[in-house]
């Protein structure tokens, strides 16, 4: 099917935009993470009658995963670069491609075997103009950043049935978890105030629900290989607000993220939408685990 796959697509898009709204923000970085996840949470608890359940432990486990990803990106993004942020967080598909096997029992087919190093070198060749040494600790939390990340995707594949609940519970916890801190920052200006509400409703909220609804009928490793669309597009972003150009390799890199993308993404359907002639799926090899 090729629906769950856009709606991934569409969630790396929103995702893209926070390091250009992030640069036009003067808030601190307790200030950016609390107040855009408290709003995200509002947003989802408005609008989702099903997400107000008590958390099972399982679905507050991924919830504790996605309040951690949400919170240590924003803190890495104020300590290192925006290129060390993103391409740290984004080694999530490495992560995933380990434990799936052994936490969903999916293992990867050999499709996917064959796209994660396309899409890996694609990553690399993006950052070469932009990579920077230095800013040990922004670069951890990034690292972190990315392994919490690997449990995000895991627990929304796992907890599927319980994944609104999740997404309240993981931005109700990312925001009280650093508001302290948050508190004691400055008072936000008209265009904090706005571009908190950006994030918290468009990057965040809706971002991580579109996710949802994709991973429910998407492999966990194909889906962390599709979101893989943030990265290009976030220099992107960051080049019109904040006039950053890209290099040369940056554009190469791009390129070849951009079509092995397209590629999955197209792959992906037809393998959903045309299982082997003569067989029936079965719960083991249904349509959207791409057998093949």
């Amino acid at each position: 099917m090729l629906r769950p796959r856009l709606y991934i697509l569409a969630a790396a898009v929103l995702w893209s935009t926070a390091g250009a709204a992030v640069k036009l923000s003067s808030l601190s970085a307790y200030q950016i993470a609390s107040g855009r996840s408290l709003i995200a949470a509002l947003v989802l608890w408005l609008a989702f009658p099903a997400g107000r359940k008590r958390p099972s432990l399982r679905a507050l486990g991924v919830a504790v995963a996605y309040a951690a990803t949400v919170v240590l990106f924003i803190i890495a993004n104020k300590l290192t670069t925006a290129a060390n942020a993103i391409f740290l967080q984004d080694t999530a598909p490495l992560y995933v491609l380990l434990l799936s096997p052994l936490l969903l029992r999916e293992k990867p087919s050999r499709s996917e075997l064959m796209a994660a190093p396309i899409f890996l070198l694609g990553l690399s060749l993006f950052f070469v103009d932009q990579l920077q040494p230095g800013q040990l600790l922004g670069n951890m939390i990034a690292l972190a950043s990315g392994v919490a990340f690997a449990f995000t995707i895991l627990g929304l594949r796992a907890a599927s049935s319980e994944g609104q609940v999740v997404l309240v519970w993981g931005n109700l916890l990312a925001g009280v978890s650093v508001l302290v801190p948050a508190l004691g920052g400055h008072t936000p200006t008209a265009v904090d105030v706005g571009t908190l509400i950006f994030l918290g409703v468009f990057q965040l909220g809706l971002a991580y629900t579109l996710f949802n609804l994709g991973i429910r009928e998407t492999p966990a490793v194909e889906a962390s290989l599709l979101i893989l669309l943030e990265p290009v597009l976030n220099p992107v972003w960051t080049f019109i607000l904040a006039g950053e150009r890209p290099g040369p390799w940056a554009l190469v890199g791009g390129g070849i993220i951009l079509l092995a993308t397209a590629w999955r993404t197209v792959l992906g359907a037809r393998r959903a939408a045309s299982p082997a002639p003569g067989s029936t799926p079965t719960a083991e090899e249904s349509p959207a685990r791409d057998p093949k």
